[in-house]
């Protein structure tokens, strides 16, 4: 049984720093991994990605220059390093796998077959 468990949400000023992980188990080799959010009253968004390889990302243009993605497959365990935070960054963040064999990181919800339960960030101001 597939399982992504996110962590390392909490509270923090603008301007500041938070890495979030997402640990994936119930199998040996996991594809291309996302990240996304959602504020409370919207959408859950895109925010970045990565192929298994590491080789392709994909960000959200909201998150560019702010926020990195990356994997270690030896631990089964996607990062997302966020930098700048600023209060509209608040949002439940979510691990998902797209099942998929390629390297495109897709940007649209539906493709993600497994997803974590979110780990809550508040970015106060």
């Amino acid at each position: 049984q597939v399982r992504l468990v996110e962590s390392g949400g909490g509270l923090v000023q603008a301007g500041g720093s938070l890495r979030l992980s997402c640990v994936a188990s119930g199998r040996t080799i996991f594809y291309v991994m996302a990240w996304f959010r959602q504020a409370p009253g919207k959408e859950r968004e895109f925010v970045g990605g990565i192929s298994r390889s590491g080789a392709n990302t994909n960000y959200a243009d909201s998150v560019k220059g702010r926020f990195t993605v990356s994997r270690d497959n030896a631990k089964n365990t996607v990062y997302l390093q966020m930098n700048s935070l600023k209060p509209d960054d608040t949002a439940v963040y979510y691990c998902a796998e797209d099942l998929r064999t390629g390297n495109t990181v897709d940007t649209t919800t539906t493709t993600y077959e497994y997803w974590g339960r979110g780990t809550q960030v508040t970015v106060s101001s």
